[in-house]
């Protein structure tokens, strides 16, 4: 099996690249937000056609029971800053590209894997949930309280995962996404937690995808 891993910035890239040692395993960095996003993940199918491909890096938590350092596997993943209006037949909702589904759903084989990861070695809490996405880096409170409005249920806000979800979906590449929790924004001031997570805690923080990878 090939398994391709889409990740944003240098800092992820070098988290997961000492990880693998594998020329089936292909671990990239598409750069930061959508459209670096949707093009990575469209060159990586073009160049190396994946079996799987992995959306792994960090995102900001949503919810009482998320933590820094817990990891967040995508069920469904949307956008969060998309509005088309109201399609003609009014099925259209907020978050939707019109004429893409309004939430991008994990493939199944792949979800139930993680379900069935063993963390308790890791010390590791995994959470299910809603990802969503946007080209925004969510460092106020306010801005996270008006994308949990339209998205009460989101667990994690990232920047890349429902581009590279529509991408896979296009191209019809199996896809989940997993983020590493590096701050709670409606917790946080001035994004303190993110940057203290790169700089004391972020090492072993990809525990999570390495341990899905070996189970696939």
């Amino acid at each position: 099996m090939k398994i391709g891993v889409i990740v944003a910035m240098d800092k992820e890239l070098r988290q997961l690249q000492h990880l693998f040692n594998n020329e089936n395993i292909i671990v990239e960095k598409c750069g930061i937000g959508k459209v670096n996003a949707a093009i990575g993940a469209s060159e990586m199918i073009r160049k190396y056609q994946p079996d799987v491909i992995i959306s792994s890096g960090c995102a900001g938590g949503n919810g009482d029971g998320i933590n820094v350092q817990d990891v967040v596997v995508g069920n469904e993943v949307c956008y969060h800053d998309v509005y088309c209006g109201t399609a003609i037949d009014g099925s259209t909702v907020y978050g939707q590209v019109q004429g893409m589904p309004a939430r991008y759903q994990a493939d199944p084989i792949l979800l139930e894997k993680a379900r069935n990861l063993s963390l308790s070695t890791h010390h590791i809490s995994l959470h299910e949930g809603l990802i969503v996405t946007g080209d925004w880096f969510v460092d106020s409170k306010d801005k996270m309280r008006e994308i949990i409005g339209h998205f009460p249920d989101a667990k994690a806000v990232d920047m890349e995962s429902a581009a590279i979800a529509q991408t896979c979906f296009r191209f019809k590449v199996p896809f989940i996404s997993f983020r590493v929790i590096s701050d709670i924004p409606l917790r946080d001031t001035n994004a303190s937690m993110y940057h203290d997570f790169w700089a004391t805690i972020a090492e072993n923080s990809f525990q999570v995808t390495k341990a899905f990878i070996e189970s696939l």
